[in-house]
């Protein structure tokens, strides 16, 4: 009996463990793409969010 629960216990932790992980790695890739997205804005535009100009 305790050895079914602990053999259902463990299986319960690794598959939490293997879910986060994969949400961890889409966060990674959307991070990823995000960065490259704004690196082509800065590649068309270099001059874009460089200056700003404030008067009082």
């Amino acid at each position: 009996m305790a050895l079914s629960q602990t053999k259902a216990l463990r299986d319960v932790g690794v598959a939490v463990l293997s879910k986060a992980m994969d949400t961890a790695l889409e966060q990674g890739s959307a991070m990823a793409s995000m960065i490259d997205s704004s690196a082509m804005e800065l590649s068309v535009n270099p001059d874009i969010g460089a200056n700003i100009d404030i008067s009082l």
